[in-house]
């Protein structure tokens, strides 16, 4: 499943699709000058739109507004925890060379779930996520997650950890495997809004008994027009795209 994960990985980032484009334009220039050029033209284009934001926001959007976290006079007395996936966190790689917490752009995970426990004391924090890079070395992500949650004061026997996962399909079957987790009570799910919808569907498959947090935005009511950017519009493409194949895959397996 893992290695199924990065090959979907890299089939969802456009930038692969133009090296494609490219790399056919090369092989038919020597004798077949006419498609080489086409190849080329439609590398081009496909480059040049994927830094338009409006497109892949659109697709994002979507995913975002499936779920809604609960309001703010709701009280969250009910539930027993908040279970929190991985993917906030930077490569053991740079960790290893800082000696703060290194978060990345979905750090919201992390910083919402100190400020749901702040808010309430009574809920526990279970930290889902062991490596999702390919051949690492070092802590696992719980472990650099532990060396976070310990420099924001969050008490130790608050929090649960489990290292072992990969994939979100692995952190909601394992994550019920450990000693004192029963997932049949209701517990919040906090992950980035545009992977809510495969998150929960798998959680909720797998038995558990979750209530969708959502955090971590990347798109407002509408975009600009004007929003350009290839840096930006490529990994935006790259989040959507990866996201709904993804929620595909993990349907058609029955898993979501």
């Amino acid at each position: 499943m893992f290695l199924a994960s990065k090959l979907l990985s890299f089939a969802t980032q456009p930038l692969a699709w133009v090296l494609v484009l490219l790399l056919g334009a090369l092989l038919c220039l020597p004798r077949r000058r006419q498609w080489g050029l086409r190849l080329g033209w439609a590398a081009l284009t496909l480059l040049l739109l994927q830094g338009w934001e409006p497109l892949p926001d659109a697709l994002l959007r979507q995913l975002e507004a499936r779920h809604a976290a609960p309001g703010p006079d709701a009280t969250l007395r009910p539930y027993t925890g908040v279970v929190v996936l991985g993917g906030a966190l930077e490569p053991a790689y740079v960790s290893q060379a800082n000696p703060q917490p290194a978060l990345n752009d979905a750090a919201e995970r992390m910083t919402a779930a100190v400020s749901l426990l702040q808010q309430n004391p009574h809920l526990r924090l279970l930290f889902t996520g062991g490596e999702g890079e390919w051949f690492a070395k070092g802590l696992s992500e719980a472990a650099r997650a532990k060396i976070f949650f310990d420099s924001m004061g969050v008490a130790a026997p608050q929090v649960l950890y489990e290292a072992a996962s990969h994939t979100t399909y692995e952190n909601a079957v394992l994550s019920a495997t450990l000693a004192g987790v029963d997932r049949t009570q209701p517990w919040l799910l906090l992950t980035s809004a545009w992977h809510m919808p495969r998150a929960i569907a798998t959680f909720r498959t797998a038995g558990w008994n979750v209530t969708p947090y959502p955090v971590d935005f990347r798109t407002g009511r509408q975009t600009p027009w004007t929003q350009y950017s290839l840096a930006l519009g490529a990994k935006k493409w790259q989040l959507a795209l990866h996201e709904l194949v993804g929620l595909l895959a993990y349907r058609l397996a029955g898993r979501a």
